[in-house]
């Protein structure tokens, strides 16, 4: 078994599996993107466009400086940083073909927790033109309801604090900008590559509503000359296991301390629009677009909503990954009826998509056994989800007067999963911000059915909605009654 590094990626032959390397010279790359936010997705996927395009001998000034904003990315920086930036990336075929790929894009990573300044000098540098952020949909800052940025949060409280070092993304970000406005230098991009909705739109108003409670001015100049643009990403990424990381060693050969493995589909769609050049995307199957809107919609309410629709429903039925869920037929139907009946319809037309052939693709990939995903990981952080993804769905239904009962038995599913107790007694761990208060909510839903909906920062005014709450109590007393795969059941008419 090999340890990874620039001096032996060249030798990684100890495996039974063959695993293609960087064929491009690592000491020609220069960084010109700053990525806050390195996790398991964004090396599958924005690393993973960048590396393709180096193999062309293209983009070479556009390597990945990974900036981790919280202590807990130590962890990552030292993994990455042991290993000359290096990382296996392994995608996992339906049939069980393994195919392993060395990643060389990422040729640094910041700490900001140890080193502010650097991270700020690094953004502020000419070389830098891009800054992405994949920071979760909890990232921004939002307040649920008003859809502002919530300036009361105590970490930006402390950045705005008058002679505080910047320690929040948007703190770092916007001290970058300043020095770059102020050094006559044209300013970066800021490239959200999150799953939320309009993510450049929402990332232009809460970057620049921080910079106008710290500068008014500055935020003036961010408002003229700072692009946002929107983007549509996707690609099945599990959290990285032991068993993962034995199977790169097995297989390939090689001693890698976090690989990445992902499913085979991948798409990135992008608002054609930088301050500073960009990467040549296109040239590696991105799509560069005017207008992104019809993309996200389609991703974040067929893909991102079947994949709530599917994960607290599979979870009390006792199913623990969404391969196993997507074996069952009466769950598929549900998943085939909620996209076809109540998702597409709230959607705009999608330019070159075969929506019905997108659909036949989602439940193929849902059900690739190899991937692995877990429901935890899809029930986690669900009140950054449901509120953005499902929610809308909802809404947009109601108002035209079409189908909701199958997204209305999605969140009676959230709030009977946040009881915390599956069907088998067996105790759920709620993985989110609002943990304690949803669990507290949820514990009054047989006494108090709408207790839960009555949130109104995640759910507005759902819980006055005649039609949503006699969905949402039918499905929420089935779930009780009969349990989660027999609501499903009569859900699909199976």
């Amino acid at each position: 078994m090999t340890a990874l590094r620039d001096e032996t990626v060249g030798d990684l032959t100890g495996g039974d599996l063959p695993v293609a390397v960087p064929t491009y010279d690592r000491s020609a790359l220069r960084a010109g993107i700053v990525h806050l936010g390195v996790g398991g997705f964004h090396r599958a996927h924005q690393a993973m466009y960048l590396d393709r395009l180096m193999t062309e001998g293209k983009a070479l000034d556009w390597a990945i400086c990974g900036v981790g904003v919280l202590p807990h990315d130590a962890r990552m920086r030292d993994a990455l940083m042991s290993q000359d930036g290096l990382y296996t990336l392994v995608l996992k075929h339906p049939d069980g073909t393994l195919e392993g790929r060395v990643i060389g894009s990422i040729v640094d990573f910041l700490l900001a927790p140890d080193d502010p300044e650097a991270v700020i000098e690094k953004m502020a540098s000419p070389q830098i033109r891009i800054v992405s952020l994949t920071v979760t949909e909890g990232g921004y800052n939002v307040h649920p309801v008003t859809g502002e940025f919530d300036a009361q949060d105590p970490a930006v409280v402390a950045d705005l604090a008058p002679g505080a070092v910047p320690a929040t993304t948007f703190g770092l970000v916007t001290e970058a900008l300043r020095r770059r406005r102020d050094r006559g230098v044209t300013p970066f991009t800021v490239a959200s590559c999150d799953n939320i909705q309009g993510n450049g739109d929402v990332a232009h108003r809460m970057f620049t509503a921080f910079a106008r409670l710290k500068d008014a001015e500055l935020a003036g100049w961010i408002e003229a000359n700072v692009p946002f643009p929107n983007s549509m990403v996707d690609r099945i990424t599990p959290v990285t296991t032991d068993d993962d990381r034995a199977m790169v060693a097995d297989r390939f050969g090689i001693d890698d301390a976090w690989p990445v493995v992902a499913e085979p589909f991948t798409q990135w769609v992008i608002e054609d629009r930088f301050a500073d050049g960009r990467p040549p995307y296109e040239d590696v199957g991105a799509q560069l677009v005017d207008d992104v809107e019809p993309y996200e919609l389609m991703k974040l309410r067929l893909l991102n909503s079947s994949h709530q629709a599917l994960c607290y429903l599979g979870y009390l039925a006792g199913y623990r990954y969404a391969h196993e869920v997507c074996s069952d037929p009466a769950f598929v139907q549900f998943l085939r009826d909620y996209m076809a009946r109540e998702g597409e319809p709230t959607m705009l037309p999608v330019p070159g998509i075969d929506l019905a052939a997108y659909q036949d693709t989602l439940i193929e990939r849902f059900a690739n056994p190899h991937v692995r995903d877990t429901l935890a990981r899809l029930c986690a952080e669900s009140s950054d989800r449901i509120p953005k993804w499902l929610v809308p769905v909802i809404r947009a239904n109601l108002a035209s007067g079409g189908e909701i009962h199958r997204s209305a038995a999605v969140v009676a599913s959230w709030a009977r999963y946040d009881e915390g107790v599956d069907e088998q007694g067996e105790p759920i761990e709620i993985v989110d911000r609002y943990a304690d208060r949803l669990k507290a909510a949820a514990a009054r839903n047989r006494e108090d059915p709408l207790a839960f909906v009555r949130d109104e920062e995640l759910f507005g005014d759902l819980a006055s909605q005649p039609r949503f709450v006699e969905a949402y109590t039918a499905a929420l007393d089935s779930l009780h009654a009969l349990g989660a795969r027999a609501t499903v059941v009569k859900l699909a008419g199976a």
